[in-house]
Protein backbone atom coordinates (compact mmCIF):
# COMPACT_ATOMS: atom_id res chain seq x y z
CA UNK A 1 0.00 0.00 0.00
CA UNK A 2 1.15 3.83 -0.46
CA UNK A 3 -0.56 6.70 0.06
CA UNK A 4 -0.36 9.94 -2.47
CA UNK A 5 -1.31 13.31 -1.39
CA UNK A 6 -1.33 15.83 -3.99
CA UNK A 7 -1.62 19.48 -2.56
CA UNK A 8 -2.40 21.10 -5.61
CA UNK A 9 -6.13 18.92 -6.34
CA UNK A 10 -6.56 18.29 -2.73
CA UNK A 11 -6.54 14.57 -3.18
CA UNK A 12 -5.37 11.46 -1.61
CA UNK A 13 -4.84 8.48 -3.04
CA UNK A 14 -4.57 5.14 -1.76
CA UNK A 15 -2.69 2.46 -4.14
CA UNK A 16 -1.90 -1.28 -3.61
CA UNK A 17 0.99 -2.41 -6.19
CA UNK A 18 0.56 1.01 -8.05
CA UNK A 19 -3.46 0.45 -8.86
CA UNK A 20 -5.37 2.99 -7.16
CA UNK A 21 -7.77 1.54 -5.04
CA UNK A 22 -9.39 4.88 -3.04
CA UNK A 23 -9.42 8.66 -3.54
CA UNK A 24 -10.65 10.85 -0.95
CA UNK A 25 -10.80 15.02 -0.76
CA UNK A 26 -8.92 16.72 1.68
CA UNK A 27 -7.77 19.73 3.63
CA UNK A 28 -4.03 20.61 3.35
CA UNK A 29 -2.65 24.04 5.06
CA UNK A 30 -4.16 27.55 5.00
CA UNK A 31 -0.35 28.25 4.88
CA UNK A 32 0.66 26.39 1.49
CA UNK A 33 3.51 23.33 1.36
CA UNK A 34 6.52 24.29 3.94
CA UNK A 35 8.39 21.96 6.13
CA UNK A 36 9.83 24.33 8.43
CA UNK A 37 8.89 23.60 12.50
CA UNK A 38 6.00 26.65 13.21
CA UNK A 39 5.40 27.84 9.76
CA UNK A 40 1.26 25.85 9.81
CA UNK A 41 2.66 24.28 6.34
CA UNK A 42 1.56 20.83 4.80
CA UNK A 43 5.38 18.81 4.54
CA UNK A 44 6.32 17.77 1.12
CA UNK A 45 7.97 14.53 0.41
CA UNK A 46 8.37 11.00 1.52
CA UNK A 47 6.86 10.17 4.92
CA UNK A 48 5.72 7.01 6.40
CA UNK A 49 3.03 6.30 8.85
CA UNK A 50 4.56 5.81 12.00
CA UNK A 51 1.62 5.28 14.19
CA UNK A 52 -2.07 4.57 13.89
CA UNK A 53 -4.25 6.09 16.71
CA UNK A 54 -7.54 6.00 17.43
CA UNK A 55 -8.86 2.04 16.74
CA UNK A 56 -12.27 1.33 18.00
CA UNK A 57 -13.76 4.56 18.78
CA UNK A 58 -16.56 6.25 17.59
CA UNK A 59 -16.38 8.74 14.49
CA UNK A 60 -16.36 12.35 15.86
CA UNK A 61 -14.49 10.82 18.50
CA UNK A 62 -12.69 14.09 20.08
CA UNK A 63 -8.58 13.61 20.07
CA UNK A 64 -6.16 15.71 22.50
CA UNK A 65 -2.19 15.09 22.68
CA UNK A 66 -2.89 11.83 20.71
CA UNK A 67 -5.40 10.71 23.41
CA UNK A 68 -9.29 10.56 23.47
CA UNK A 69 -10.71 13.09 25.77
CA UNK A 70 -14.04 10.81 26.34
CA UNK A 71 -15.94 13.62 24.09
CA UNK A 72 -17.47 13.51 20.56
CA UNK A 73 -17.77 16.19 18.72
CA UNK A 74 -21.12 17.84 18.34
CA UNK A 75 -22.24 21.44 16.80
CA UNK A 76 -22.60 22.42 21.10
CA UNK A 77 -19.53 21.35 21.54
CA UNK A 78 -17.48 23.39 18.37
CA UNK A 79 -19.60 26.50 20.09
CA UNK A 80 -18.32 26.06 23.70
CA UNK A 81 -14.72 25.98 22.61
CA UNK A 82 -14.43 27.85 19.72
CA UNK A 83 -10.93 28.50 19.35
CA UNK A 84 -10.08 24.41 19.25
CA UNK A 85 -8.08 22.73 16.20
CA UNK A 86 -10.53 19.65 16.29
CA UNK A 87 -8.29 16.33 15.82
CA UNK A 88 -11.39 13.84 15.04
CA UNK A 89 -12.14 9.85 14.68
CA UNK A 90 -8.42 8.34 13.57
CA UNK A 91 -4.85 9.52 13.85
CA UNK A 92 -2.16 8.31 11.07
CA UNK A 93 0.98 10.22 12.40
CA UNK A 94 3.60 10.80 9.81
CA UNK A 95 7.42 10.72 10.00
CA UNK A 96 9.51 12.17 7.30
CA UNK A 97 11.55 10.16 5.20
CA UNK A 98 14.11 12.41 4.17
CA UNK A 99 17.18 13.73 6.30
CA UNK A 100 17.45 17.36 5.91
CA UNK A 101 14.15 18.24 4.09
CA UNK A 102 10.86 16.55 6.43
CA UNK A 103 13.56 14.25 8.97
CA UNK A 104 15.11 15.92 11.69
CA UNK A 105 16.42 19.60 12.88
CA UNK A 106 13.88 22.17 12.59
CA UNK A 107 11.70 20.14 9.33
CA UNK A 108 11.08 17.36 11.16
CA UNK A 109 7.08 16.38 10.42
CA UNK A 110 7.23 13.57 13.28
CA UNK A 111 8.35 16.12 15.51
CA UNK A 112 5.31 18.61 13.98
CA UNK A 113 3.00 16.08 14.67
CA UNK A 114 1.89 16.20 10.94
CA UNK A 115 -1.40 13.72 10.88
CA UNK A 116 -3.96 12.05 8.91
CA UNK A 117 -6.56 13.16 10.37
CA UNK A 118 -10.47 13.63 10.74
CA UNK A 119 -12.39 17.05 11.23
CA UNK A 120 -15.58 18.39 11.38
CA UNK A 121 -14.95 20.64 8.88
CA UNK A 122 -16.38 18.47 5.95
CA UNK A 123 -17.28 21.54 3.50
CA UNK A 124 -13.74 22.83 3.90
CA UNK A 125 -12.68 19.23 2.33
CA UNK A 126 -11.14 20.73 -1.33
CA UNK A 127 -9.75 23.64 -0.02
CA UNK A 128 -6.40 24.56 1.97
CA UNK A 129 -7.73 25.36 5.45
CA UNK A 130 -5.90 23.20 7.81
CA UNK A 131 -2.67 24.03 10.16
CA UNK A 132 -0.70 21.95 7.97
CA UNK A 133 -1.83 18.17 8.77
CA UNK A 134 -3.99 16.95 6.41
CA UNK A 135 -7.91 16.66 7.47
CA UNK A 136 -10.41 14.24 6.02
CA UNK A 137 -13.57 13.61 6.58
CA UNK A 138 -14.30 11.29 9.65
CA UNK A 139 -15.60 8.40 7.52
CA UNK A 140 -13.07 8.46 4.98
CA UNK A 141 -10.24 8.79 7.71
CA UNK A 142 -11.78 5.56 9.63
CA UNK A 143 -11.91 4.27 6.05
CA UNK A 144 -8.37 4.34 5.33
CA UNK A 145 -7.06 4.11 9.06
CA UNK A 146 -8.79 0.33 8.36
CA UNK A 147 -6.66 -0.08 5.19
CA UNK A 148 -3.56 0.44 5.84
CA UNK A 149 -0.93 -0.53 8.23
CA UNK A 150 1.90 1.30 10.00
CA UNK A 151 5.20 1.51 8.21
CA UNK A 152 2.71 2.75 5.06
CA UNK A 153 4.02 5.38 2.85
CA UNK A 154 2.98 8.62 2.15
CA UNK A 155 3.92 10.47 -0.57
CA UNK A 156 2.87 14.43 -0.49
CA UNK A 157 3.51 16.67 -3.20
CA UNK A 158 2.49 20.42 -4.16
Amino acid sequence: MRIEVDIASQRLRLFDHGRRLAEYRVSTAANGAGEVNGSGMTPRGRHRVRAKIGAGLPPGAVLSARRWTGEIWTPQLHARHPGRDWILSRILWLCGCERGRNRLGCVDSFRRYIYLHGTPYADQLGTPASKGCVRMSNEDIIELYERIAPGTEVDIND
